[in-house]
């Protein structure tokens, strides 16, 4: 298995991962692919998968956001991550969030933080594990109309 940045021929698979994430999404439009080529673009936003033989089998999204507090230094932002539904429980997600959070280090970032919508118990036991504090911050989310 492989840790590495989405290649720009990987986005069905990628696409079909997100899927697994969110299920009720809509079918791919061009507004998401042309949101794809922005974030491979970007110096800012990257796209992390694990890949084996080919196969995207994770990944998970990182924004390192510039700050003017904290003497200049950025901060990180870990969103969308997820493990095809057949190849979870063999440490995959952490090796993603590992790879994210030295990525966020090697920038310079003070802190790397990681929302998630999940309910169940043993999602936020993952993220604890992988050295996420939950009694730190407390996220506030506001949805579009």
């Amino acid at each position: 298995m492989q840790i590495r940045l989405v290649k720009r021929n990987e986005y069905d698979q990628l696409l079909g991962l997100m899927r697994q994430l969110n299920p009720l999404d809509q079918e791919a439009s061009e507004i998401q692919f042309h949101a794809f080529n922005e974030i491979i673009n970007s110096k800012y936003l990257d796209l992390i998968v694990a890949e084996d033989g080919g196969v995207l089998l994770g990944s998970c999204y990182i924004n390192v956001i510039p700050n003017i507090t904290r003497g200049g230094r950025p901060y990180a932002l870990i969103e969308n991550v997820v493990t095809d539904s057949a190849h979870r429980n063999r440490g995959i997600g952490k090796s993603l969030l590992d790879h994210a959070v030295e990525l966020a280090w090697s920038q310079n970032c003070y802190k790397v933080m990681l929302m998630s919508g999940r309910a169940e118990t043993a999602v936020h036991a993952f993220y604890k594990k992988c050295g996420f504090n939950a009694d730190e911050k407390q996220a506030y989310i506001q949805r579009a109309p």
